[in-house]
Parts: structure tokens; sequence; C-alpha cells
């Protein structure tokens, strides 16, 4: 690995072959003493009863994916309980003569045996880091499925279910109480009776049922209050729950009303917010019992949860429930995992749906949870694009950014309330072109894009940072620029001189409001990042360079835009309250008809028909491939694939230049990298994944030339 590469890869480090050349070595050296029940090391004695400890190496490497023996010191016995953190030498050889250990490495006790498999002599533990269990039996089976699933190594999936050790916060966890606090009464139906199936769904939880839902969420401020008494139905039958969010903010607002429901101390909220310590102690808090639910973001996936009863999901379709982490596990399918292993009801919500929750239902595995389309018409708000008579009445209406409907509808609900306006990019100028020749703005530097950060600001590479004032066209040789995208910045200081005496609200990465008042306010935001509205919601949504989100050459394009698009418009007022949407897009384009039609079923089920007609996933399952191209082809030519599977490409991956900020599965800056994507039928998946796992661990051990990268269901098919 380089110095580049960052965690989460399946690229081994660079001490790789010095590691596998010491376990060699140990092999050779321990076998001639051929041993296999320890009772001594070096004149120390062993423990009595099961003096094996078998254990996991926190050692990401696919080929070293097993566990290995060690000997239990009398003096550990009591400590080295299955589950426990625990300090061994890994790799020991013999140099003059003289036995050397292997470097301290950490790893977790995953049984004690009598004896070992191992012919030869066994070395000890060298510590206990702790004698709390933190891996559970339940949480290591459900780490070996997600990383058989995944082709990956079962200890990069342990660090990513269990959080560092915190000394201080494992003394003052709480621990369950002597006598077992009764469980909650089963909450009343609430904004589920305007389901057809909710209160049915809520009735099913609360008498210990496992029913598995898509749960389209109605438009308005009423989700969160509708999952905890999901949550709270689930407690009610002696179990525990479990939620997972995409971001910090969802997760408080599901955190405020499990605490209205429940009171506080009755469930924990498991998100990077809290700090590694407070984190730490709420999962032990969780492990040893103490609570029994859940809510927070992606790594609450692996909360482990006691008698679970209940794993929901809300937005499933956001990016952020993948993780970056090797490998790159995606929150849905672990949930579903523990639905199917810990047999528990699985709740799948948002206000839209994914193509994946469309093909649950298509296989009936799930059932949906719907509302009638009265109940929706009466709840969304109006929905407008710009129409055939608009552009009779303004003849820029298709290329202007802020049409004259636009500019009504805005002018008219500030009278009202809050305004949203939702901008694809973020920043001032992301993106700058001649003005003359239409040529993009790059740097002389790296070639990266050239931005304008502000007003009064001069043009910057994106890549490099890179000042750069005398820029002029190396087309044409003008010196005058033209934006070629106007990022949520520009939007907010455009809107500010168009309606002056508004207050300009902005919303973004860098600064992403959580609320805002129920006052008249322009609030201009990014996708994801829309502050909730206080008091009934915003009055109108103005949805702004629709051609961004629905240009991207992504498979998911259109999807991703009518969930964002619904997302920003669930936060609007009912049409009989005043409430308007204008979205500027195509209007004959399926996900904007979608949207007028607050049809987000109906668009998932023609996508996975479109989907299931080309072959592609979820309908069949896909693995990605990339690498150097002859250390691709070379991969592949050894791994023995399903008969079924299928090769699609290879694609050249764009060369990263130096400078350029660089993502996770980003080839190193310079390298030539290309991908191919192998695609076998559905109940082809597994097998699939234990055949790229097996020739890569071969790969590995081998040393056959650099190594390739794997992901099992890439999102980026574009």
């Amino acid at each position: 690995m380089t110095s580049d590469d960052t965690r989460g890869e399946d690229d081994p480090p660079a001490e790789a072959g010095e590691q596998l050349a010491l376990i060699r070595e140990t092999v050779r050296t321990t076998q001639r003493a051929g041993r296999a029940r320890p009772r001594t090391w070096r004149g120390a004695a062993l423990a009595e009863e099961l003096p094996v400890a078998r254990v996991l190496v926190d050692k990401g490497l696919v080929h070293l994916d097993r566990y290995f023996d060690y000997a239990v010191p009398a003096a550990m016995a009591d400590e080295a309980r299955p589950g426990v953190r625990v300090r061994v030498r890994f790799g020991a050889g013999e140099r003059e003569g003289r036995r050397e250990g292997g470097k301290l490495i950490n790893g977790f006790v995953v049984e004690r045996r009598a004896e070992s498999d191992f012919p030869g002599t066994l070395a000890p533990l060298a510590q206990v880091l702790s004698p709390e269990p933190v891996l559970t039996p339940a949480l290591l089976d459900l780490c070996r499925a997600v990383a058989d699933r995944y082709a990956g190594a079962l200890a990069d999936v342990v660090q990513l279910a269990v959080p560092p050790r915190m000394a201080r916060a494992e003394k003052s966890a709480p621990r369950p109480p002597q006598a077992p606090q009764p469980p909650p009464a089963a909450p009343e139906p609430g904004g589920w009776a305007r389901y057809p199936q909710g209160s049915a769904f809520l009735g099913a939880l609360a008498t210990g049922g496992t029913p598995r839902a898509v749960w389209t969420a109605l438009p308005g401020p009423g989700w969160p209050e509708e999952l905890a008494r999901a949550l709270v139905a689930a407690l009610a039958s002696g179990r525990g729950a479990l939620a997972v969010l995409p971001d910090g903010r969802s997760a408080a607002r599901l955190d405020a009303a499990c605490t209205a429901l429940l009171g506080a101390g009755h469930h924990v909220l498991l998100t990077a917010d809290a700090g590694p310590e407070a984190r730490y102690r709420r999962w032990l808090a969780v492990s040893r019992g103490a609570v029994r639910l859940v809510v927070g973001t992606r790594a609450a996936m692996f909360a482990p949860v006691q008698r679970l009863g209940l794993v929901a999901l809300w937005d499933d379709g956001d990016t952020a429930h993948r993780d970056d982490h090797a490998p790159q596990p995606h929150a849905r399918e672990v949930l579903m995992l523990r639905a199917a292993h810990e047999g528990t009801a699985l709740l799948l919500g948002g206000h839209t749906r994914t193509v994946e929750a469309a093909r649950l239902l298509q296989a009936g595995w799930a059932r949906p949870l719907t509302a009638s389309r009265d109940t929706v018409r009466s709840l969304a708000p109006l929905v407008r694009t710009v129409s055939e008579l608009d552009e009779a009445r303004d003849a820029a209406a298709r290329t202007a950014r802020l049409p004259t409907l636009a500019w009504q509808t805005a002018r008219d609900a500030l009278a009202a309330g809050p305004v949203l306006v939702q901008v694809p990019r973020r920043g001032y100028v992301p993106r700058l072109a001649c003005e003359r020749c239409r040529e993009p703005a790059r740097c002389a530097h790296c070639h990266g894009p050239l931005t304008a950060p502000g007003a009064a600001e001069e043009l910057r590479c994106g890549w490099c940072g890179r000042q750069a004032p005398h820029w002029r066209c190396p087309e044409c040789g003008t010196a005058r620029l033209r934006a070629s995208v106007v990022g949520a910045r520009r939007t907010a200081e455009e809107l500010g001189r168009a309606f002056s005496g508004v207050a300009v609200r902005t919303s973004g990465r860098d600064h992403v409001l959580a609320t805002v008042p129920d006052r008249p306010a322009l609030v201009v935001s990014t996708p994801g990042a829309e502050p909730v509205p206080e008091g009934s919601g915003y009055a109108a949504a103005l949805l702004l360079d629709g051609w961004a989100l629905l240009g991207r050459p992504d498979l998911r394009a259109e999807e991703e835009a009518l969930r964002r698009w619904l997302a920003a418009s669930a936060l609007v007022r009912p049409q009989s309250a005043g409430g308007m949407v204008v979205v500027l897009a195509e209007p004959a384009l399926r996900p904007v008809q979608a949207l007028v039609r607050w049809d987000p079923d109906g668009h998932a089920a023609r996508e996975l028909a479109d989907r299931a007609e080309l072959g592609y996933p979820p309908v069949s399952r896909m693995a990605s491939v990339s690498g150097q191209p002859k250390a691709v082809a070379a991969f592949l030519a050894t791994a023995e694939l399903p008969a079924q599977a299928e090769l699609l490409g290879p694609v050249p991956l764009p060369v990263l230049a130096p400078g350029r900020p660089r993502r996770v599965g980003d080839p190193p800056p310079g390298q030539v990298w290309e991908r191919m994507l192998v695609r076998v039928p559905p109940g082809r998946g597994a097998a699939l994944a234990t055949a790229l796992k097996t020739a890569q661990a071969a790969r590995l051990a081998r040393r056959e030339g650099p190594p390739v990268r794997l992901l099992i269901d890439p999102l980026d098919l574009g």
C-alpha cells in the first residue's frame, strides 16, 4: 500500500510480505516442537482449564482472515474470556539463534479450548487489555456474515462494529439493574392511524411479531414521532429496538421523539457528535443490557442490542448509509442480515422508495406501509413546473435561473412565512468557464478547476488551492469568465439583491442549520442540509438547477434527484394551507412527473422494471474489480467465478492528477487504472463474493503483482 492509500481498501499494508514471512517461519519453528496441549511457556504455568485461546487478530488482510491459537497463562485464566480484548505477539521467528517475538498487536478472544489444532508450540497471550466482553457471540456472527457478503476480512468488520476502548468509560458505564424494569405500555397509534395498515403493524410489534415493512412516510414533520412509536411498540413486547438514520440532525429529531414518549434514560443516542468516550460509554450500556433502545447513525447498525425485536432504517437511499471503510457495508444490508439471522422485525422508511426496497416488495420479503392517495393529496404541497403557458408569458422561462413563476411564488409566499431554496451545489461559483469560447477555466499548475470563493476574492484552484489572479483563457486569450455552475453562496447573494429587506440564511456542509423560525426569510440550502421549519412548515420551496441532479452520469441519478426533491418538499405546508413547490427541470421527465403527482412508489416500480430489463442491480448482483489493467486481468483469470458470471468492461478510470482531493476508491495519483464489473443472477451473490475473496487471498499470499480493489454492490454504475 502506498502512502496515499486510505483505510477501507483491500490493499495490504507494506509490511504484509514481512509479516507473511514471519508467520511461515513461525509455522516451521513451532511444528518441530510437536505439542498441541500447552502446559508451560518458558517455565511459566498456563491455565489448567481450557488453556488455548482462539484469537481474532486485528489485521484486516483477507489472506490472514482466520483465527490464531495462543496459550493462556494461568495469571490470565479468569480474565481471558471470549469477547475480551487482548494483546498478542504476531509473526514470531528466530534471529541469530535466539527466539524473538513478533510485533504486539491487538485482538479479541473468540473461544477458549482444551486443545489446539495447531501442531506446534503456542505463544502465550501477552496481555488482557480489558475484562469487558465486547465481542459477543451474536456480534461476532453478524460481523462474519457481513464479511462474507462483502468479500472482506472479518477483522475489518469488527473494527467497524466495536468502538475503540476508553478505560474511563468502562468504569462509568451503567450496568443493568438487579430487578429488570417492566417494559413500557404499548403506544397509541398516533400518526400511524393515517396508514391503513399502520395500527396493525404497531400491534404486531407490541405482541412480539416480526413484520417486515417498507414505509413511505407522508409529507410533513410527523415521521420522527411515528418511527418512535414503532420502536416503543417493540419495547412493549419485552424486546429491544434499533433505528439507524443518515445524519446527526435526523437522529436528534428521533431522539427527541423517543424522549417525549419514554422519558429520559430509556434509550441512547449513538452518533459521532457525542465524542469517543461518551459514545463508548453508551455503547457499553447497550452491550451490558442496561439499555435496549438505540438511535444512531451508520455505525449504530452493529449496536449489540440484547433480545433485538425491531431494526429500522430511515431514508435508505442516502449514500451516508454506506461506510467508507472496508469492506464498505451498507446499513440496509446489515440490518436485513440482522433481521434474517436474529429473527427481528424490519422497517425501511423514507419519503421516497428506493429500487432496492421495491425489489423487497416484489419478492414478497416485505409488505408496503403506505397511505391512501386521498391522504397523500391532502398533506402534500402543490408542485408546479415551468409549463408551455409559462413559456408563452415569459420568454426566458426555460433559460433563466429564476424564471417569473419561481420569483412570483417566492414573493407571494414570503408574506406567509419562510421560503426554502434548494441549490444542488455548495460554494460561491464552484465552476467557471471562458465567457467567449466556454472553455472550462483550469489551473495552470495541476489542471484542476478554478473556483470563485467569493465576490471579492481571487480565483483559486479547487484541487491544489493555488490562486490564479491573472488567468487568461489558453484557447482564445480572453480574461473574462462566466459561471458554468452557481453555488449556494452566490445564489443567496443574488436573492438578497432581488428581495431587498428579506433575511437570507444559508445551510450547507460547512454550516448546517437545525431549524429556522416561522417568519419570512429565504433559506438557501444544499440537498440534505435543509433546516426544519418551526411551526407549520415552509410557505414554499424553489428547487433550482434540476439539470445538475438529473444530468449526473450515474444509473441512480433520477432516483437520487427525486429523493432529494421529496425530502425538501416534505417540509412545505400542505396545498390547503397555501404550500407550493416550484421545480426547475424538464416537466416531461419521469422523476419530475413523480414529484408533481407525489408518487415515489410508482417511480420506484418503473425504475425496477427498467433495471430488470437491463440486468442491473438490485435484480442482479454485481462486484467491481479495479486496479492496474494487467493486475485486473490476472486476477479475473485465476478467480473461479460462478458459471453464470458475466464480465462487463473494462472501463478506464479517470487518472487522478497530483494535488486533487482523493476519495475512497480513487486510484493513486498518476496511475492508470481500469474497472471490470462482474454480474451474476439473483441467488449467486454469495458464491460470487466467496470466489472473489478466495482469489484475493491467494493473490496476496503469493504476492502476485499489485493488488486489486474489490467492491460488492458498487453504487456508482454510471
